[in-house]
Parts: C-alpha cells; structure tokens; sequence
C-alpha cells in the first residue's frame, strides 16, 4: 500500500499543519485543479466504458456500481441521481456499497477486505450477463471490487474498472480499466480527497454520457425530468418552453395533458400531435426526441 500514489506523502503539502488557513485552502484548491487534467487523459478509456453502459441499458441490462468506503458512496450517489435526472427506472442504475445500505452513513470496518462478500451482494442484486459493473477503488486493490469484477466476468457481464492508480490491480479484472492518476494527496492517504473528487466526475461523465446517448436529453436539456416536487414541476415546464419556443401557458397544458412529461409534451408541442400519438412517436424513436420528430439524430 506505501508503493501507491494515492499513499504517498506530498511534499508541497508536508507542512500543512503550519499554514495559515488561507495558504491551507490555496495548496488544497492547486491540488484540486490537477485532477480535471487527470480524468481528461482517460478519456478514451471513459468513452469506452459509455459505449459498454449504453448497450447494457439498450439491452434491458442494468448499470451497477460497486465499491467500498468513499468510492462506494460516491456509485451509490450518481445511482441515485439518475431517476429523478433521466426518468430511470430505480433498479436501471443502481450503487452496491461494501457493509450494505447503512454503511453510507456509518463505516462497516473490514468489508471491504471480503471478496465473497461482493459476490453474494451481486447475487443478490440478481446480477446477469446483460449488466455493466463498475468497480469503484481508488487505491486499485480494494479486494470487495476485485472480487465483484470478477463475479461478473464469470457471470458474461461488461466490467469496468475505475482506479486513481496506474496499474492498477483492478485494471487486470475489467475490460475497459479507468486509470485516472491523481498522486498524493493533500493529507497523506486521504482518497476522499482529489481521488474521490476524480471518481466523481469519472461518475458524471459515464452516467450523464450514457443517458445522451439513450435518448433522455434534448439539446441540453434534461427532458426525461420527473417533476415530483414544485421545484422539478417549474424545472418542467421551463425546460418544454426551451425546447419549443412555445409559451409557458401552452407548455403547462401540454404538460397536464403528458402527465407532467416533459419529452411527451415536446414531441406534442414541436408536432401538434396529440399526446397518445406523441408517446407512440417516442416509443417507435427508442425515446428519442429527434427521431419522434424527424429532426434526425446525432451519432458518433
């Protein structure tokens, strides 16, 4: 473990008890701004891992993520994310944390060190070959993410690995390994800190890459919105007028009429077709806007 990056101690920070809080929070926020320039050099392993979660989904496969401690948290956190964001069924994404669901809040020392325990969460779960799992370990040894990888391999699912290491030990388990090298830390060994802040936007891109891909954005707008409390309710309507130039008045009837769906209620509007022959539109265009429309679609 001292060997890894993630492990060493910082020399630009090795007097950090010393600073005043206003060099403390500059060496924190020099520190932050290397981890962008990190995740962008994995890039194309990312794009690789959208393309592995994109034709999960399209096949009735899910997007898992599985990991422990800070790297767990931070899967279960963009699983959680994606129904009220993309109209996701609960169970289409979803976050698998060593120690279980309360280990969110209190730590669940030394689950992370069982492998098996992974393999019966994924169980579970009722992990099948049409599944994605994305092992979350920013020391890239975590056994609990190893053994999972491995499961899954065994069960025919798509496996990717998410690491802030290079060469990583998870990288060997996965078929598309994320290596995202972050160094060390602020506070010698801390991941939660430049190294969960790149699993958290290595997150952001697979889950909200994905979903473009699936249809559930229109331009940039996230048009598969669930308006389940006022303020998605105003987001809802904001959004059917950005996307049609329509009033806001029309746009909240065309609402009411789609049941509170946004992307039915474009198509109606963009259209003048009623909300029945809308939602077919959708459903024959895979959800997509564009293709309900024919305003084409954009691909690469």
């Amino acid at each position: 473990m001292g060997t890894l990056g993630t492990e060493t101690r910082n020399e630009r920070t090795a007097h950090l008890d010393g600073m005043p809080v206003a060099d403390l929070l500059t060496a924190m926020n020099d520190e932050d701004q290397t981890v962008a320039l990190a995740v962008r050099r994995a890039l194309p392993r990312i794009a690789e891992a959208v393309a592995a979660a994109e034709a999960a989904l399209r096949r009735g496969g899910r997007l898992i993520y599985l990991g422990a401690g800070t790297s767990g948290r931070i899967g279960l956190l963009d699983a959680v994310e994606c129904p009220p964001t993309f109209g996701t069924a609960p169970e289409q994404v979803m976050g698998l944390l060593a120690g279980g669901p309360g280990a969110f809040i209190t730590a669940v020392e030394g689950a992370e060190d069982d492998p098996e325990l992974a393999v019966a969460d994924l169980e579970a779960a009722g992990l099948s070959s049409a599944d994605v799992l994305v092992g979350l370990a920013a020391s890239g040894r975590t056994p609990y993410v190893i053994g999972g990888l491995r499961h899954a391999r065994a069960t025919g699912a798509a496996t990717v690995s998410v690491a802030c290491n290079a060469d990583a030990e998870v990288s060997r388990h996965a078929d598309v390994a994320i290596e995202v090298v972050t160094g060390p830390e602020v506070l010698t060994g801390s991941t939660r800190l430049k190294a969960g802040t790149a699993e958290k936007l290595v997150c952001n891109m697979l889950s909200t890459a994905t979903m473009v891909r699936l249809g559930k954005v229109y331009g940039n707008l996230m048009v598969d919105v669930r308006a389940t409390n006022a303020k998605l309710v105003d987001r809802a309507r904001r959004i059917v007028v950005q996307a049609t130039g329509a009033e806001p008045d029309d746009a909240e009837r065309a609402l009411a009429q789609a049941g509170g769906h946004a992307k039915t209620a474009i198509v109606m509007l963009l259209t003048g077709m009623t909300c029945d022959e809308a939602a077919e539109a959708l459903r024959r265009g895979d959800g997509s806007i564009r293709s309900a429309t024919g305003t084409g679609t954009f691909t690469g």
